[in-house]
């Protein structure tokens, strides 16, 4: 058994937090509202994110940093990409010395061009092997509620992986090891990209060829970008590439699937941020930190193109999509 913290109270970092408990660990949860804190405390629930599920006694929620990192050995990083860095200021003197910390949050900072563990290990003043990746096709809603799933732990230091392997191995969780933290991220943040291309092709009314079509493509252009920073081929085809991306553009859970959708049918990103609880989804500011990033080492992406001209620069929707088939011909 062992002490983890986990800071951010979403829907995501509540079920992770719950995998951590139901794998035989204390957890503490840090939450920005009180009223989320003190449910999760008292009631043993996250009414707010994730409804009646029931949560363990193993874990308790806080609004307090202190008390949340206080002797934790792991510390899980669940806020969202763009607000991590100012979170992690606040929070970095806090955390103990030899604490491995986890990072939930996919996308790239959109100001440095940084992916989360690299932000994470700069902002908190750690080597890179201190920090590990848990991504994969990990939908929270199911996870919550017990349904078998997978997921990857990626850490350039092969222990420090196992160890979080061990601590986080849930009945009906299964996670795996993997070194390669580039492409684990790289094909986190890119996936959401694709997600809301796949969602805004099902608003327009499209079925399952095209979203076969924009699941393939995508791999590939993701691929195409993760491999010319360094990633290996091989985590692109596995749980972290290939699985996210399926799950993340296929269900109707994924927040940036239903995202793109509401954009598909004519709404706009106001309209489509109203209709999913004010949020934005990760994707919308990830596109642009990925259309950076690629037109810098020089990667062609027309599908993160296209998501950018819809969201960031008012192209129309059935114009895009026409673009994208109109491209010039070429061997697969």
């Amino acid at each position: 058994m062992v002490q983890v913290a986990v800071m951010g109270a979403g829907s995501w970092g509540t079920t992770v937090a719950k995998v951590f408990a139901d794998a035989g660990n204390e957890v503490r949860l840090w939450a920005r509202r009180a009223e989320v804190a003190e449910d999760v405390r008292d009631n043993h629930r996250n009414s707010a994110y994730l409804g009646d599920i029931e949560l363990p006694a193993a874990m308790t929620g806080t609004t307090d940093p202190a008390e949340a990192l206080n002797g934790a050995e792991i510390v899980v990083l669940g806020v969202p990409s763009q607000s991590l860095r100012e979170n992690l200021q606040n929070w970095k003197d806090l955390i103990g010395p030899d604490a491995s910390l986890v990072s939930l949050a996919k996308g790239i900072e959109h100001s440095s061009g940084l992916r989360m563990s690299q932000l994470i290990s700069e902002v908190a003043d750690v080597p890179s092997e201190c920090v590990a990746v848990l991504t994969g096709p990990n939908l929270a809603r199911e996870v919550a509620q017990g349904q078998p799933a997978a997921t990857v732990v990626a850490c350039t230091d092969m222990d420090r992986a196992k160890l979080i392997q061990a601590a986080v191995a849930a009945p009906y969780f299964r996670p795996y090891t993997n070194t390669d933290v580039i492409g684990c991220e790289i094909a986190g943040t890119c996936k959401n990209v694709i997600a809301l291309a796949a969602g805004i092709a099902a608003g327009m009314g499209f079925g399952d060829n095209t979203a076969a079509t924009v699941i393939t493509r995508g791999l590939a252009e993701t691929t195409r970008l993760a491999l010319k920073v360094g990633a290996d081929a091989r985590t692109l085809s596995g749980l972290a590439g290939m699985g996210d991306l399926v799950a993340t553009c296929t269900s109707k859970l994924s927040r940036n699937r239903s995202f793109g959708e509401r954009l598909g049918q004519g709404e706009s990103l106001e309209e489509a941020a109203k209709a999913t609880k004010g949020q934005v989804a990760e994707g919308v500011v990830s596109s642009q930190s990925v259309f950076e990033l690629a037109e810098k080492v020089g990667v062609e992406m027309p599908i993160t193109d296209a998501v950018v001209g819809v969201c960031h620069e008012g192209a129309d929707v059935q114009q895009v999509m026409m673009g994208l088939l109109g491209r010039s011909k070429k061997a697969e």
